[in-house]
């Protein structure tokens, strides 16, 4: 217990100098459209490399950084470079000019007086498209303060951007927030995805997601696609859009830049 203690003090420390040195890199995976394999946009995801330990894994310090708010510095970051990342690829090709760029949002950064107004001023100050910025919420972060959320979620989609709801059906109340809060997508959690081609339960339970999100006018992403077979039940079920290890490992920002040069928006599996 002591030792753990330590373990995690040594970890916020060292979360706080990587703030400070810039230790931090995004990796960018794509999301496609399953039919055609078409690139339609990239999620952000956060990836550290300690100066001694090397790589350190995103459930390793998240956490940490969630308990300790160092969440709101480290989540404004990614906002800040994966929104311009995305004007970046935008200004190589005309063929993507719809692109989309999908950040997580922190359930701390919903207590930021000015969470709005950072976000509007980020993409405006990029002259950035409204519509190009997806915000992923997982359904953990709507427990708490839940008519607050709601109202910031509402603002944000007057705005223009776009709102998605991160592991649909893992959490208690996922078929109340689809009539509560304004999401335009769902993300299926990729533990339906895993077990579907050999559960009969998890295959009927994505089956039943995905006509709920039909029902709702909603777009649908499965999450966590690594095998053809996963692939290709997804598409027999109406699956529109998927991501996963079976397409792309997340990317770096030069091989994002790469697949746009090269002219080719599909990915060849």
């Amino acid at each position: 217990m002591y030792l753990e203690a330590v373990n995690r003090l040594q970890l916020d420390n060292d979360l706080r100098r990587a703030i400070e040195r810039k230790e931090f890199e995004l990796r960018y995976q794509p999301i496609v459209e399953l039919n055609t394999k078409k690139i339609t946009g990239f999620e952000a995801l956060i990836r550290w490399e300690h100066p001694e330990k090397g790589w350190i894994s995103p459930n390793n310090f998240i956490p940490v950084a969630e308990e300790t708010g160092l969440i709101i510095p480290l989540s404004n970051w990614i906002l800040n470079q994966g929104c311009q990342q995305l004007c970046k690829w935008q200004k190589l090709s005309n063929n993507y000019q719809d692109l989309i760029i999908s950040i997580n949002l922190s359930v701390k950064q919903f207590s930021q007086n000015n969470l709005v107004e950072k976000i509007m001023d980020t993409v405006q100050n990029l002259g950035m498209n409204h519509h190009c910025l997806k915000l992923e919420i997982t359904e953990s972060c709507l427990v708490k303060n839940t008519e607050e959320i709601c109202l910031i979620l509402n603002q944000l989609k007057a705005l223009g951007m776009k709102l998605s709801m991160d592991d649909f059906g893992t959490g208690y109340s996922s078929l109340s927030y689809l009539h509560r809060f304004p999401f335009d997508t769902l993300k299926i959690d990729r533990s339906f995805i895993k077990d579907m081609t050999q559960s009969t339960d998890k295959l009927r339970l994505t089956q039943t997601i995905i006509h709920l999100a039909n029902d709702f006018g909603m777009e649908v992403i499965a999450e966590g696609i690594e095998t053809e077979k996963q692939w290709k039940k997804l598409q027999q079920l109406g699956c529109p859009y998927g991501q996963g290890y079976y397409f792309a490992k997340p990317l770096t920002a030069q091989e994002v830049e790469k697949v746009i040069l090269e002219g080719n928006n599909r990915l060849i599996v």
